[in-house]
């Protein structure tokens, strides 16, 4: 007997994917992408880069560890769905609590097994990123023309400012360092650096690794002015990772940075905080074909000469052609020489496109935050 399918993926070219649902049931329309990562579903659904998007993994064994609290990058799935190839096993994992079926279907999040992966993610390769709606019925009823409807209606994400939506509600101060065995995550007890993190949609690890360079991290919403930043007397400022159209985002957020510069502060941005440190430096950011998502990009640092294998998570890009004189194109993208880092000639301001956070290196990356604290060193100690 064939089984009816439970779970369909429509595009707005009406292009039809049927499979079979796992997690929450319902409709949800985004933008579709594929992430080549082979571990780190958790992570990816709950980074909040992925706002407004459903995340196909090109790996196909995806739930086989579970899930836990301590992968959460924040405290739920941002990612609206996901796309596999093969149905969620049962978890054989020690570190598992909860299975990933579990999981979704608790935070409202839906999936779909039993796609082509390969084929979808050749289509979004070559036609670029679909906007897409994502049903799953248990009874298997779907209502194909309005599925397709509704992905056509998707507004998309370019000119879409996203960074509200995740961002934190209050402030508030951050000191837990990154996991280690076999304490965990402990706290740090004795930074030497004040920082101040805006949150664009920061990753809990981001703000793990300052702790762990030594950084007292005081972390406000992405709406904060310069006046509010300025009035911490930080020693430095962090830009952090955030989804949607970085332009759209900068309406608010470039006339902050700006100020902050003007201050002479040293500053370090990650994915979208690099994309509108970029704006305030006056280049422009790009809506790219498909993006980059995934734990395996290899990236130049054109200074030192050595290649890092980088986590990536965007879908705009810094447009190398306009950066401004005075601003140099530190790292480039060996995929294909997209601009994924920049910094200021005379002054401690630096960024990058991709996730140092996220080791897959595993520490190829990790001297960026080193380099971070290196340049507040030189300046008055603002923690008493």
């Amino acid at each position: 007997m064939i089984q009816k399918p439970t779970a369909c993926l429509a595009l707005a070219d009406g292009t039809i994917f049927y499979g079979f649902g796992f997690g929450a049931t319902g409709e949800t329309t985004a933008e579709l992408c594929f992430n080549t990562a082979m571990t780190g579903y958790q992570e990816i659904m709950t980074d909040p880069s992925y706002a407004g998007q459903i995340v196909t993994f090109t790996f196909p064994h995806i739930g086989n560890t579970g899930v836990n609290p301590d992968d959460d990058e924040t405290a739920d799935p941002v990612a609206c769905g996901m796309v596999v190839k093969w149905d969620p096993t049962e978890p054989s994992s020690w570190r598992a609590t909860e299975n990933l079926t579990t999981w979704l279907s608790r935070r409202n999040r839906i999936g779909i097994g039993g796609v082509d992966t390969r084929r979808l993610t050749r289509a979004i390769r070559q036609q670029g990123a679909p906007h897409v709606a994502l049903a799953h019925d248990p009874d298997g009823n779907f209502d194909i023309e309005s599925l397709v409807a509704k992905a056509r209606a998707f507004q998309g994400l370019e000119g879409l400012d996203l960074a509200k939506d995740v961002t934190c509600a209050q402030s508030y101060r951050w000191d837990e360092m990154r996991w280690a065995w076999p304490e965990g995550y402990k706290p740090q007890t004795e930074p030497k650096h004040k920082v101040v993190a805006i949150d664009y949609g920061a990753k809990r690890n981001i703000l793990r690794c300052l702790a762990s360079a030594g950084c007292d991290v005081t972390v406000l919403p992405a709406t904060a002015t310069a006046a509010d930043v300025l009035a911490l007397n930080p020693d430095g400022v962090f830009l952090s990772n955030g989804p949607g159209d970085p332009a759209a985002t900068g309406a608010y957020a470039v006339p902050t940075i700006k100020g902050v510069l003007e201050a002479d502060l040293p500053v370090f941005g990650i994915c979208l905080g690099h994309q509108m440190l970029a704006l305030a430096l006056g280049a422009k950011t790009i809506k790219m074909n498909h993006g980059h998502h995934g734990a395996n990009h290899p990236v130049k640092d054109y200074e030192t000469g050595k290649v890092e294998i980088t986590s990536m998570n965007h879908g705009f890009t810094v447009d190398s052609q306009s950066l401004p004189a005075g601003v140099t194109e530190t790292h480039v993208s060996l995929f294909d020489g997209s601009n994924c880092g920049i910094r200021v000639s005379d002054r401690p301001v630096f960024s990058v496109q991709y996730h140092p956070e996220a080791s897959p290196g595993p520490q190829d990356s990790y001297y960026l935050f080193e380099r971070f604290t290196q340049a507040m060193r030189s300046r008055a100690p603002a923690v008493s």
